[in-house]
């Protein structure tokens, strides 16, 4: 069984497709998206301008970016590094 994820407070996109997540426990963590820019649904991430869109969705449960790409939650905790 998973236990959830604590709740984002805030979302920085970074250069080389990272973001800087922040969480609700104070922790800081790094997620590499250009793992998930080679497929059709996420290629227009590769647009750094387009990139620098995502927002955090309400109650910080997620992001997301203006045409709906989106990485689960989960996904997002569980594979990003964190902040030393």
């Amino acid at each position: 069984m998973s236990v959830l994820q604590p709740r984002l407070k805030s979302v920085v996109p970074m250069e080389a497709f990272q973001l800087r997540l922040a969480y609700e426990t104070g922790e800081v963590k790094i997620f590499d998206v250009a793992p998930y820019i080679s497929g059709p649904w996420f290629e227009e991430l590769r647009d750094p301008g387009y990139f620098r869109t995502v927002q955090m969705l309400p109650g910080g449960v997620g992001i997301e970016w203006s045409n709906g790409q989106d990485i689960a939650p989960h996904e997002l905790y569980e594979r990003s590094v964190l902040m030393q």
